[in-house]
């Protein structure tokens, strides 16, 4: 299951308590510290090639559309 299926699951037993609260506690994915899936591209939410550096917390494909406007510059 991966992290955005668990959450459309929810939403379909959102009227049941008591389905909801076992399905939480079998079904919910554990916070992460470290690793790909501790923090999401804060434009598109991908998980995976974070860039945090300067505080961008951008994925790469999000950082090669917006670096202009932020006013990197493409040295070769």
């Amino acid at each position: 299951m991966t992290a955005s299926d668990w959450k459309k699951i929810l939403k379909q037993i959102e009227k049941k308590p008591e389905k909801v609260q076992r399905f939480l506690k079998h079904n919910k994915p554990k916070e992460r510290k470290i690793g790909i899936a501790a923090k999401k591209c804060e434009r598109c939410g991908r998980f995976g090639a974070h860039i945090s550096s300067y505080g961008l917390n951008l994925c790469r494909q999000c950082f090669r559309e917006v670096a202009k406007e932020l006013g990197f510059k493409k040295y070769s």
